[in-house]
């Protein structure tokens, strides 16, 4: 009997135990979460730039830099050019920062210094964009500012050397989220000037369904970008927006995140089944790394210009016989 009594006040103690934690978790459970989405979305803030300036980045011999180009009257609105010693014909990178739709600037290094490092030694031209921002501009204006810098610098490049057809856009992060949602439908581009480009590389977005985001628990970054509009979120969503006539994509994901690869490998089938042609590109690295490492002598270097190759000739053979990024990790 005693041994039963033990047992059974054991069991007792064990059930209480178990009520208890189940107490907690339904009144401080959703609490914990949000606290820890929070620390994962201020962390993905951290590492989306950093903000030291370019000017301590050092331009390869002979290339300039044309900074603050307007292409807008607010003060966002407007890119660094960077350009190689000898330019005639040539291909253009369009780069888009990240930083949660609410900060990041085109001066960061993590934006610049790598990427600008190997592809001006090999011959290309260089933008870095600067748009309107949270809380002021909402993301899909911020698309529509992209885009009308894109037909800017599109209608300039020929006085910079570079060629109006042959542009390659980037973006990291939230700027990943627009250059794929102006990838997807490139009609929203084009009513605001731009000409067709190469194809677009959208550098660790994990926002390519807005519905799937705001649908889940999520980090409060997204319901300040986005509101409470579930409409609205198959519009700023690359996903719905995406039609035949989306412009070729490298969706480079970061393995190192939850819901990267796993909505970047969603989003492609569903670009597969349009036609679109479309890459997914694993990477072991931080979101900052994704961006800050692109640029660097090295697989993934090589895997995104494999992909941007085999957009044009004239791209493949500046890749394949300039010299590459003399600074290495």
């Amino acid at each position: 009997m005693r041994l039963f009594s033990c047992l059974h006040n054991v069991f007792c103690m064990t059930m209480f135990a178990i009520g208890l934690l189940l107490m907690w978790q339904l009144a401080y459970g959703g609490q914990l979460f949000d606290r820890v989405m929070e620390y994962r979305a201020a962390q993905q803030g951290e590492d989306s730039e950093d903000d030291e300036s370019s000017d301590a980045v050092t331009l390869p011999a002979g290339a300039r830099l044309m900074r603050d180009v307007p292409y807008g009257k607010n003060a966002r609105q407007s890119m660094d050019i960077y350009l190689p010693q000898q330019a005639t014909g040539a291909p253009v990178i369009f780069m888009v920062h990240g930083g949660a739709w609410r900060t990041g600037d085109k001066h960061a290094k993590a934006v610049v210094e790598n990427k600008m490092a190997r592809w001006l030694a090999k011959g290309f031209i260089f933008i870095s964009v600067n748009y309107r921002l949270l809380p002021e501009t909402a993301p899909m204006e911020q698309a529509e500012d992209i885009a009308l810098a894109l037909a800017n610098a599109q209608a300039q490049a020929a006085s910079w050397g570079g060629d109006p057809a042959k542009f390659i856009l980037m973006g990291h992060s939230a700027g990943a989220h627009l250059v794929s949602l102006l990838a997807a439908s490139p009609d929203k581009a084009y009513r605001r000037g731009a000409q067709p480009w190469l194809g677009t590389v959208a550098l660790d977005s994990a926002a390519f369904d807005v519905v799937e985001i705001m649908s889940a628990r999520h980090a409060r970054l997204y319901d300040s970008a986005f509101g409470g509009d579930a409409a609205h979120w198959k519009e700023v969503s690359p996903f719905y927006a995406l039609s035949a006539t989306a412009m070729p994509m490298l969706a480079v994901c970061s393995t190192q995140r939850s819901d990267s690869c796993a909505q970047a490998i969603r989003f492609a089938g569903r670009a597969r089944s349009l036609n679109v042609q479309i890459s997914v590109l694993p990477q072991e690295l931080s979101h900052r790394d994704i961006n800050q490492q692109l640029g660097v002598e090295g697989a993934y270097t090589d895997a995104v210009e494999a992909f941007m190759a085999g957009l044009d000739d004239t791209v493949r053979r500046m890749l394949a016989t300039h010299a590459g990024n003399p600074h290495q990790a």
